[in-house]
């Protein structure tokens, strides 16, 4: 269950999710939006930010499905199709036609991940609203797609792409023949492909506080390309003089940023930390609160803070599963990364910018090795070859004959 801070706060229980979609978990507080946000403009030219629940669905460029049609999409939302559940609800995967977007059959067609609000969750109107908002308005390659929605008497439901790998939480921490350990080079990839999707929404063209980073939203397509989802808890950034925006605090136990609990002013490097600690489970394989662990280690950044930036010490912290996967200096880089995200004073952490090109110059030396690599068995095979074909030439040239002629 989590863990209450304090009278703002509170924890629900977390849920196991294989979906595409995954929902948020351990939610803090109730949302409550407590200053005006300013209008925004995106690379696709984003309009104002509607007020009105109208103005929302009719400026979003997606579809508006019936009911009817989801219910067919899914089989009318059978069992053995629920991908995950949480507190937003259950998420179910169906069918729909590529080009008219009509209910298909099992097989045809594209796969969806539909999301149905239950009436009787904690998570309600305002955030399926938003995610609309957002996501039915801002494109980029590192978010996922919102297909739809459906807004029909008391149902409300949204529609995704499918994302065949699921969640990256559910890579790194379950356990099984399904979910093997994910070596260093994808983690990288992974990290280095959220941290674009959140450079993109505290860009110019977006300026967007995601709030609620972890790694149950961060899914992986069939490449294992990273993309953001759920943004029931998004929020307009600071425009103008403003430095902050202030909320209720909101979020999930571990991943928000001590400044923004303690104060609820909310700024693009709540993000930063956010990220930092996601980054920290990523290269140790640990959550970031986990009771199960020794006494000591329950909380991931207190307990290895001291080992993230000692050459020596570090391997305590990085996930024993990896070992022979990575040189020491490029896992020193990432745990310093990891290091500068989550530092306590918000204006020493980097911007979601130098994060990017600080993960792009290891994926680059990643890169640059493997190659080197690839070389070195080319050189290699090319060296057998050749002496292969000596050996076969020394071997003609010494038996002329066949050689059972030589027993004849």
């Amino acid at each position: 269950m989590g863990v209450c801070l304090s009278n703002q706060i509170k924890g629900e229980s977390p849920f196991n999710n294989t979906s595409g979609v995954t929902l948020s978990k351990m939610r803090i507080g109730d949302g409550t939006d407590t200053s005006n946000s300013s209008s925004k403009s995106s690379s696709a030219s984003l309009p104002p930010t509607p007020r009105s629940e109208g103005e929302i669905l009719q400026s979003s460029n997606l579809k508006r499905f019936t009911f009817s049609d989801l219910k067919a999409a899914t089989r009318n939302f059978r069992p053995d199709s629920v991908l995950g559940e949480g507190g937003f609800g259950s998420v179910f995967k169906g069918w729909i036609d590529e080009q008219s977007l009509a209910a298909s059959r099992p097989g045809c067609g594209i796969a969806i991940a539909v999301k149905r609000l239950n009436q009787d969750g904690w998570q309600g109107h305002k955030e399926w609203l938003a995610e609309i908002n957002y996501l039915g308005q801002l494109r980029h390659p590192n978010l996922v797609k919102l297909i739809g929605y459906c807004l029909e008497d008391d149902h409300r439901l949204l529609v995704y792409e499918f994302m065949p790998k699921g969640s990256m939480e559910n890579h790194l921490f379950r356990r099984g023949s399904y979910f093997q350990p994910l070596p260093w080079s994808l983690r990288m990839k992974i990290a280095l492909g959220a941290a674009r999707g959140l450079a993109f929404l505290h860009s110019d063209d977006a300026k967007v506080i995601y709030r609620d980073f972890k790694t149950s939203n961060i899914l992986l397509d069939s490449n294992y390309n990273a993309k953001l989802s759920d943004f029931g808890l998004a929020r307009d950034g600071p425009t103008g003089d403003q430095s902050h925006v202030s909320t209720r605090v909101m979020g999930t136990y571990g991943y928000a940023a001590p400044e923004y609990l303690s104060t609820g002013h909310l700024t693009a490097k709540s993000d930063v930390y956010s990220f930092g600690v996601v980054l920290l489970e990523i290269i140790s394989g640990k959550k970031a609160i986990d009771k199960n662990r020794p006494s000591g280690e329950h909380n991931l950044i207190e307990w290895s803070k001291p080992y993230l930036t000692n050459k020596r010490r570090i391997f305590r912290v990085l996930d024993g599963r990896l070992e022979g996967q990575y040189s020491l200096s490029r896992a020193l880089k990432a745990a310093n990364l990891a290091v500068q995200c989550i530092c306590m004073d918000p204006r020493l952490r980097p911007s979601m910018d130098e994060v990017v090109t600080a993960l792009e110059q290891l994926q680059e030396k990643d890169t640059l090795k493997n190659e080197q690599k690839d070389n070195r068995v080319n050189r290699h095979s090319q060296k057998r070859s050749c002496r292969s074909n000596a050996e076969s030439k020394h071997w003609k040239m010494a038996y002329p004959r066949p050689l059972a002629s030589v027993y004849a």
